[in-house]
Parts: structure tokens; sequence; C-alpha cells
């Protein structure tokens, strides 16, 4: 029987997406969620954070537009749909231009750090037992030892790092909202529409700064890894994980950023942890062990 290339990726692959559990996908989303910005620091020192941010949505845009071509079935989504992707696709474009604005200006830790207040927040509404409240009070000490918020840096900085945040919760429900879909086109389908459209929303802001790139193979180069390693594989690992995981539990989860941002920097960068990140680690790993998710 001939196979439909036509179909949602998630029923193309269904044994792969299923037989894995859904932390797995997350644990994936995670390790390259922090080799992406391995790849921007070349970036970093000849483009503005802008064009950094634009270049990496692009990168990313135009994988999912090889792979997936989802401008195929965007117009017979129903109109709501359409709504939730393009408002996913103006999120994605806007949260990661302020990440990069954060981290210019902050500690990477400091940013990290106030980002996850908006998760925390999501699974603190949705912890609804005893256990689950004692995993999320778990997960918050360990983040607390492993990253420390100085109150140092420019003002314009702590302004980015929180609209991140609140972009991040934003991009977490929109993200399961599409996730959960279960009509038409798959979560990753719509994710790429989403990330197209992303594309098209940072061009104005992002292309300015991101034009000196265009001169150096090498800067592009860096700039496709940047979108493959922080776009592409950690936000199709998300809806992954997402379309079998409440919101609560995919929220705490995301504790593990900071515990997993030091063990890749152990393997990779030769970064020794010390102490009180080991024991950050242990609470987080604690905690995300007691949480059981519950059914939304």
């Amino acid at each position: 029987m001939a196979t439909n290339v036509h179909a949602p990726v998630e029923s193309r692959a269904p044994a792969l997406a299923d037989q894995l559990p859904p932390y797995a996908w997350f644990l994936a989303s995670a390790v390259f969620h922090y080799l992406g910005p391995s790849f921007a620091v070349l970036l970093f020192a000849r483009i503005a954070p802008s064009g950094v941010a634009w270049l990496r949505i692009a990168s990313a845009g135009l994988v999912f537009a090889l792979w997936l071509r989802p401008w195929r079935f965007l117009a017979a989504l129903p109109r709501r749909d359409q709504g939730i992707v393009v408002a996913l696709g103006v999120v994605l474009a806007v949260m990661n231009m302020v990440f990069y604005e954060a981290i210019a200006r902050l500690p990477l830790a400091t940013v990290g750090a106030i980002e996850f207040l908006g998760p925390i927040a999501v699974a603190a509404a949705g912890a609804r037992t005893r256990r689950n409240l004692a995993a999320l009070v778990l997960a918050i000490a360990g983040v607390h030892v492993l990253t420390e918020i100085r109150l140092a840096g420019e003002m314009l900085g702590y302004v980015f790092a929180f609209a991140n945040c609140a972009l991040f919760v934003l991009y977490i429900l929109l993200g399961h909202r599409i996730a959960s879909s279960r009509a038409g086109a798959s979560g990753i389908d719509r994710l790429a529409a989403s990330m197209l459209i992303a594309s098209l929303a940072a061009l104005p802001i992002g292309i300015r700064a991101a034009l000196p790139a265009f001169d150096h193979p090498e800067l592009l180069l860096a700039a496709f890894g940047v979108g493959v390693s922080s776009s592409v594989i950690p936000y199709v690992c998300d809806q992954l994980a997402m379309r079998r995981l409440p919101r609560a539990s995919f929220a705490l989860l995301l504790s593990l950023l900071p515990a997993t941002a030091a063990i890749v920097g152990f393997l990779v960068l030769d970064q020794v942890p010390t102490q009180a990140e080991l024991l950050g680690i242990a609470l987080v790993i604690a905690g995300v062990a007691l949480h059981r998710p519950i059914p939304e």
C-alpha cells in the first residue's frame, strides 16, 4: 500500500513517537536547548542580538518549510485553529528576540532563573495534590540552589528577561493547544506553520542586524546550527512530550533545565559542578521523580 505523504507527522511515524516515554522526548529537548548557545557564541561576537535571534528563527523556519511544507494545510484549518497557529508564531518571534536581548545584558543563569518563574506558576496552578505540591517545592528549592539571581546589570536587561518569562508561559499554553489538537494537521505540522509565521513576524526587527552574516558563510552555517539545535529539535521534542503530558507536568519538568545545563557544562565544557550545584540537581530530580501527572 502506498504511503500517504500528506498524513500528519505523528501518524507517519507513530511507533517511535509512542513507544518512547514523553519524558525521553523532553530530555532530548532539554539537551539540545543548551547545545544551541554553543553555536551562538560565534554569532554574538559579530552580530547584534536581534540579528542572531532572527537568523535562528529564519533558519528553523527554512528547515520546517523544506521538511513539512506547512502552507499546504494551513488554509484548510478552521479559523480558530489558524488563530492559535498565528498567535504561537508571534509568541515564538518575540520570545526569541527578547531572550537574546536579555542574555546580551545579564548572566545566562539570571535570565534562566527569571524565565523559570513562569513555568513554576503554571505548575503551581496544576499541583492539586499534596504529593505534587511537595514535588513543586523540591523543584523550586533545587532551582534556587542552582541559579543565583543578582540585582545587578542593566535594568533594560531585566525588562527583557521578565518579558521572556511571560512569553514562555504563553508558549507552554499555546504549544499544548496545538499538541492536543486531533483534527486536521498534527501538532508538529502546526508548529512548522507557526515557525514560518515567526520568521515573518521577526523580519522587520532582526533583518538589518542580521545582514553582516550574509557576507560570511561561516556565520550563516553557525546560524543554521543555532536554528536546528535551538528551535527545530527542541520544539519538535516539546510537541511529542506535550501531546502526552498535562500542562502542569510539562511545566514542572522544565525545572530540569538548570540541572541539564550543569550536566552539559560538565560533559562538554569541562565545567565541574560545585557541591551546591550537585545539591540543586538532586533536589530538582527528586521533585520530578515525586511528581505524578494529573489528567486535565
